[in-house]
Formats: structure tokens, sequence, C-alpha cells
């Protein structure tokens, strides 16, 4: 099981968003996510946000909160355990990011955005100021075929 995160930063009513757009062979190529990625040994969630963060931007967060639990189940390759967080501080100044360009977006403009199916589910919750729930998302291929909703 794929172990991962994914934090959306906030700032002036607006998310830091990742567009995939460097990377070889990259599932999330052409889509908008957040900041993450995969776990390193022995990692809490806590730690690999805050790696990836400073990995994938250069900044340092200094506030940030847990907001759900994501299960991806594909009906192809790897199922993936991703833990969902938003943060809005931090400090330092964005740098380049070698797996795409990062850009503000105003939240309201977010869906707009080339995006996964399953990622506007767990979107429209953020927005609405909800955490302390878990998500699973069925996929075949790219499209979202199963949302199931339960309380952590």
């Amino acid at each position: 099981m794929l172990k991962t995160t994914l934090c959306y930063i906030e700032k002036d009513g607006k998310y830091l968003m990742l567009y995939r757009n460097k990377k070889k062979n990259d599932i999330n190529e052409g889509k908008w996510i957040g900041i993450g990625g995969k776990f390193e040994e022995g990692e809490t969630p806590e730690q690999c946000l805050l790696r990836e963060v400073k990995e994938e931007t250069g900044l340092t967060l200094t506030s940030w909160s847990f907001r759900g639990l994501i299960h991806f189940v594909p009906d192809k390759g790897q199922a993936e355990d991703m833990y969902l967080f938003t943060a809005d501080g931090f400090i330092g100044k964005i740098t380049d990011c070698s797996e795409g360009e990062l850009s503000w977006i105003e939240k309201e403009k977010i869906f707009d955005l080339d995006l996964w199916e399953g990622d506007k589910v767990f979107l429209r919750k953020l927005l609405n100021g909800e955490s302390g729930f878990e998500l699973t998302l069925e996929y075949v291929g790219e499209a979202c075929v199963r949302v199931t909703e339960k309380a952590l």
C-alpha cells in the first residue's frame, strides 16, 4: 500500500497548486494537485508533509491541520492511502519545483483547473471547512466511479 501526503497551502484566499508537467511517466501529468508525495521509511504523516512541502516549494510550514484520510482504489495499479492537510503558516520563499509549475490559485477558480475527479470531492470539503473525514475513491481509468465516506 502506497502512503502519501497532500497539502493545500493557503494564503490570501488562494491555494498553492502544482501543475504537473515536468516529470516523465507521471500519473498526474497534466493535472493540478496540491503539494505532497510518498512517505519515506519510518516517517510519520507530519514528517512526510513537512519534508515534501520543503522539497517541492522551498517553504517551511509553521501552521498546518490534518483534515482527512483518502483511500484511492484504482482498477489497475497500486492502491494509495493519502493523508490530507491544509496549511496557513509558512516561512521562506517559493523555489522552482522539479515536478511542475507552482501557482497561487484563487479558491473560487480551483474547479476551473484540470483536476482528478476524486480531488474535487475532497476539495469541496476543504472549501466548506470540513475535517475529520475518511473517503474511499474508486477509479476505473481516470473516472471516479464510487465515493464512500465516513467520519474518522
